[in-house]
C-alpha cells in the first residue's frame, strides 16, 4: 500500500480487521514508506479485507494497493511485524 499509510495506525487497523475476519498473515512497514500485508483466508474474507485496506483508518490516505498472489502463510494468526 502506498500513500499516507505509516504513522497513522495502519498496522494496528489491519491487525484488528484481519483478526475479525479470521485472516492469517502479517502486516509490516517497509523502508520506502509503504505497508506490506501478507494475508491468507477465504476468497470472501480476502475480498472484504481488500475493501477495508483501500479505506484504511481515519488518518490514512491510501493512494495505491498492489495485489499479488503469493504462497499461503504458515502463520496460525495475524501479527504485526516491525
Amino acid at each position: 500500500m502506498r500513500g499516507r499509510v505509516q504513522g497513522v495506525g495502519f498496522r494496528h487497523f489491519v491487525w484488528q480487521v484481519a483478526g475479525r475476519l479470521g485472516v492469517r498473515g502479517y502486516v509490516r512497514n517497509l523502508e520506502d514508506g509503504s505497508v506490506e500485508v501478507h494475508a491468507t483466508g477465504t476468497a470472501g474474507n480476502l475480498d472484504e479485507l481488500e475493501a477495508l485496506l483501500r479505506q484504511g483508518p481515519p488518518w490514512a490516505d491510501v493512494h495505491h494497493l498492489d495485489i499479488q498472489e503469493a504462497a499461503p502463510t504458515a502463520n496460525k494468526n495475524f501479527r504485526i511485524e516491525r
